[in-house]
């Protein structure tokens, strides 16, 4: 029996299981959206979404709660990928994460499944994106009609 069971244990250690979360929360707060398996998705969707409501709050005592659960890191500099930016995790957490999400009660990420599978296992992969914040596909350029241009009369 699973009474009072809660979560999923994805064939690792606590600790292990542990570190996957921080990390694909720190990958998903740098780049927007990442992609992974789907049971891991959802166990992200449960560790990362207090983690945004606490960044919402944006005081001491939140920024010290969110760096105790997910640790912090310098992200990688989009110009140089050798290089480290200056903010960390934690900091674009809540200085454009939270802000952004400041009128939303909760629903701060998606998951959206793909048709792709993982070679090694046929694992189902999916993307999870924070909801506005996640590179959306551009709609195609509206054509322009064909009509008859102005002739403007040359500069004398």
């Amino acid at each position: 029996m699973r009474h009072r069971v809660v979560g999923r244990r994805l064939s690792v250690t606590p600790s292990h299981r542990k570190a996957i979360l921080r990390n694909l929360a720190q990958s998903l707060i740098e780049h927007g959206q990442i992609k992974t398996t789907l049971p891991k998705a959802k166990e992200l969707v449960r560790f990362i979404e207090p983690l945004i409501t606490q960044a919402r709050k944006g005081t001491l005592h939140a920024r010290r709660l969110v760096i105790s659960r997910l640790n912090d890191r310098f992200m990688t500099d989009p110009a140089d990928r050798d290089m480290l930016a200056d903010d960390t995790v934690v900091q674009k957490l809540f200085k454009e994460i939270g802000p952004h999400f400041k009128d939303r009660d909760g629903g701060y990420t998606r998951i959206i499944k793909t048709s792709q599978w993982r070679i090694g296992d046929a694992g189902d992969l999916v993307i999870v994106q924070l909801v506005g914040l996640g590179k959306v596909q551009a709609k195609a350029p509206a054509k322009k009609k064909a009509g008859k241009k102005k002739e403007e009369a040359p500069a004398a």
